[in-house]
């Protein structure tokens, strides 16, 4: 009795396989994946080297996109370069070659369930003994990994072999290989998974579905299908990852026409070593493995041509994010100085606007007009774009102030150098608390704690009040109004943190908040608070004489001391209202 196709074996098969190989992706990184990391990051240094690690690092990892994906990162941090991209691309193709020869030799040469199930009952035991972060319990996922790949491949083997059975090959119309090539292509593009796509055709090529010549066409289309993952991960890149993507693109596409148009030639080359009627799995594998060989060898002498190329192709545009300093030469040491002052006071402007906008607060409540980066673009800059590009713009400002101090300078003009880079440095921790705190503003304003929403509501408040008050002290014309301004303006923080502790107190008491919550606001709160001195601390090394700054600093110290001697006072009256009359 004939069995029927079960489509749905076959799709869960694949679903199984795919399953299997993330599993072992992951478990295989979480092993040893910054081993592999740095055997990509160090030991490429050399064409042939980055060849030799690509194909050694995706031959265990059993992926060319984690792969991949790895080295556009690199790339795109400018700590490899780029023939050596090239080169681990390129070795990337040879070693993922590897699944095709696992899948062949173990898969249809003994029975899958022998070592299959035992893979699969045995790592799952491992994942409920062993604690999610140890080391046996990726070893036990890896194991789950083998086990899935290779049932998944059975289901897959079975389904096919009953639509084989009562499938004659000599019915489909013959529009050549070409076709088979672009199914190749489409497949791995669908599936996002190069192995994936070649265990399928060694599937339908052990159950005769298709001839050798039909499944060395899909192989090469598999591996030109394995660009999309790339091509993918550099859209809106660097042009650094572009060019990596296109590297890829062209050495798989090049080597693809290559070996389609030589199929006959290494067809008949690899028939002297195996019989491809009988090893018709293993022959495929063989191929596989030999078109990437001589793709390497053909590009590898024009990888430094081709690189300049890919440069020239995709130049880098430097962003100009500088405003004050970029035409201001260091000479002239007067001119520098004041031109610096403007260019942190610029970088104060765009920290400011990062901040309203991860607090989700329109920038007109604060400012008149779109700050430099944004002043002359059609679109605004993402929340990310902003924060790197502040980044850069203060790396400009520290490499102007280390060359302006080379110059021959007064005392009284390094003291005030030494205070402008403070208030840069100032101006850059307050980004990062508030980017540090970005998550968990989002939590308080989606949760359904009403007093979580009430502070985030609160926290917003108290930003746009000191930001309309840093407003008015940057347009006040006399130093000593900018003074006293500036320390009204403290004090004003100072206030808001203390009446936040308070009403948190209130909340906790009145059971309000939950213990997590209690943590997570208190943290948030300090965090926010020194951002927001750290921006006055910055106006005031900006805009201040260092008379007035040494006033502002002991009237600060004065405070605190105020403050202490407050709660000495309040214990020393709890006492003694305590003691026994």
């Amino acid at each position: 009795m004939k069995e029927t196709f079960d489509l749905w074996k076959l799709l869960a098969g694949l679903g199984v396989f795919l399953f299997g190989m993330i599993l072992l992706e992951e478990s295989v990184k979480a092993l040893s994946g910054k081993a592999f990391r740095r055997i990509i990051r160090l030991y490429t240094n050399g064409t042939l080297r980055a060849i030799v690690s690509g194909s050694l690092v995706t031959a265990i990892l059993q992926s060319s996109s984690a792969v991949s994906l790895m080295v556009l990162a690199f790339v795109g941090a400018g700590v490899m370069s780029m023939e050596n991209a090239i080169g681990v691309m390129m070795g990337s193709n040879i070693g993922t070659t590897c699944t095709g020869w696992i899948v062949a030799t173990f898969g249809f040469k003994s029975k899958i369930e022998s070592f299959a199930l035992p893979l699969t009952g045995i790592g799952g035991i491992g994942l409920i003994f062993f604690g999610s972060y140890s080391k046996f319990f990726h070893i036990s996922r890896l194991m789950i990994g083998f086990g899935f790949l290779f049932l998944g491949l059975d289901y897959m083997k079975g389904s096919v072999e009953s639509l084989a059975q009562s499938f004659d090959l000599s019915r489909i119309p013959d529009y050549g290989l070409w076709l088979y090539l672009m199914v190749g292509i489409l497949l791995t593009a669908l599936m996002q998974s190069g192995s994936a796509s070649i265990a399928v055709v060694l599937t339908a090529l052990n159950s005769q579905l298709i001839n050798f010549n039909m499944g060395v066409a899909m192989v090469i289309g598999a591996n030109v299908g394995t660009t999309i993952t790339v091509l993918l991960g550099s859209i809106g890149g660097a042009q650094s990852k572009k060019r990596v993507a296109l590297s890829h693109l062209i050495f798989n596409v090049v080597t693809g026409v290559i070996a389609f148009l030589s199929i006959q030639g290494l067809v008949r080359f690899i028939k002297l070593f195996l019989d491809i009627n009988s090893n018709s799995v293993i022959g495929l594998a063989l191929f596989h493995t030999l078109f990437n060989i001589i793709g390497v060898i053909l590009f590898f002498p024009f990888i430094g041509l081709l690189s300049r190329t890919l440069i020239k192709l995709y130049r880098d545009h430097k962003p100009m994010l500088t405003v004050y300093i970029n035409n201001t030469p260091t000479e002239v040491p007067d001119a520098a100085t004041a031109a610096l002052k403007k260019e942190i006071n610029h970088l104060l402007q765009e920290c400011r606007l990062y901040n309203l906008r991860l607090l989700k607060i329109d920038e007109k409540l604060v400012f008149d007009q779109d700050p430099p980066f944004e002043k002359h673009k059609k679109k605004k800059f993402t929340i990310d774009h902003l924060y790197e590009n502040i980044k850069l713009l203060h790396a400009e400002i520290f490499t102007f102030y280390s060359r302006l101090q080379n110059q021959k300078l007064e005392e009284s003009e390094a003291r005030e150098l030494e205070r402008m880079i403070y208030a840069s440095r100032n101006t850059m921790n307050s980004i990062k608390n508030f980017k540090g705190i970005r998550h968990n503003m989002d939590e308080f304003d989606g949760s359904e704690n009403s007093f979580l929403n009430l502070q985030y509501t609160l926290f917003r408040k108290r930003l746009v009040e000191l930001y309309r008050n840093m407003n008015r002290i940057l347009h006040l014309k006399n130093k000593e109004e900018q003074y006293r301004t500036l320390l009204t303006t403290f004090v004003y923080i100072e206030e808001a943190d203390k009446r936040f502790i308070r009403e948190t107190m209130t909340a906790v008491s009145e059971k309000q908040i939950q213990e997590m919550e209690i943590s997570s606001l208190l943290l948030v709160n300090r965090l926010f608070t020194q951002a927001c001195r750290m921006q006055i601390f910055s106006m005031k090394d900006l805009l201040l004489s260092q008379e007035q700054i040494n006033d502002f600093d002991r009237a600060l110290d004065m405070k605190e001391l105020m403050d202490e001697e407050k709660v000495k006072s309040r214990g020393k009256i709890g006492d003694v209202v305590k003691a026994p009359g």
